[in-house]
């Protein structure tokens, strides 16, 4: 059983459900060292002050947040711990129950499960179950590592995934030049066209169907290197110039209808 990265409890009314977080994702990218070009050697950093360029130990340092240029206020850890959560670093404390499509996806952040501890297995299903019966997802608010955070608890299989948000302010607005100023008549034909390709795209979600191809390259290439084999690059395709969009979408629908018919 992995082991929790933090313990605490639901807050749910005037009900308490003590339970742990664990990470429900990991990170499978390939991991690369950087080395001394002559030898292999790995490099090192150091946490070195700006003044003077010496070594700092973990001991002495301490947290400053910038009030003005070069100038900083410095925390200490309980005034982090009180600056953190009136309600308690210890409690995913729900605010509201929400409809998931009221929530832009772009909100969210880190994915993580919430398992019940022995004491909180009851209340924890009454929980999941409710969750899972209406359809909705609860908003809440929760301390982790010195940083309160949105996020969402919502019912998949037999588990509370509770998944961390960006607060609404920390979204950058979506504005370009180039669709601003953008002067384009987007003709009813081309996107008839292009919903056609759209559907001729469409099928259910098979995760089995996505793997990282890249990774599964790098490993291979990794053991013929130790194998002592050549590693020869393809050569990338040119990317095919569009002169007639609309005629470029319909040699696109074509394709994928073949394509669909074969398979």
């Amino acid at each position: 059983m992995p082991r929790s990265i933090w313990k605490g409890a639901i807050s749910f009314g005037l009900v308490t459900i003590p339970v742990g977080l664990y990470s429900a994702t990991e990170n499978k990218t390939p991991k690369f060292k950087q080395l001394r070009d002559s030898d292999g050697s790995p490099i090192k950093y150091k946490r070195v002050a700006e003044v003077d360029g010496e070594e700092v130990p973990w001991d002495n340092i301490v947290k400053g947040y910038e009030v003005e240029k070069g100038r900083y206020v410095i925390f200490s850890d309980d005034e982090m711990e009180a600056a953190v959560s009136a309600t308690g670093s210890k409690l995913v404390d729900v605010v509201q129950f929400v409809d998931a499509s009221e929530i832009d996806p772009i909100l969210y952040k880190s994915t993580y499960y919430l398992a019940p501890e022995q004491t909180g297995v009851k209340a924890y299903q009454i929980l999941r179950a409710a969750l899972e019966d209406k359809e909705k997802v609860a908003l809440c608010r929760v301390s982790i590592r010195s940083k309160e955070q949105m996020a969402t608890l919502r019912a998949t299989d037999d588990v509370i995934v509770m998944e961390t948000m960006y607060w609404p302010d920390e979204v950058r607005e979506a504005a370009f030049e180039t669709l601003e100023e953008a002067d384009l008549e987007v003709r009813p034909e081309e996107v008839a066209v292009a919903e056609m390709l759209v559907e001729n795209l469409s099928k259910p979600f098979d995760p089995e169907d996505w793997v990282d191809a890249t990774r599964e390259r790098i490993e291979d290439m990794a053991q013929k290197k130790v194998d002592g084999e050549e590693i020869v690059a393809p050569e990338a395709p040119e990317p095919t110039k569009v002169v007639d969009l609309l005629e470029a979408l319909k040699a696109s629908v074509e394709a994928t209808k073949a394509a669909r018919q074969a398979s």
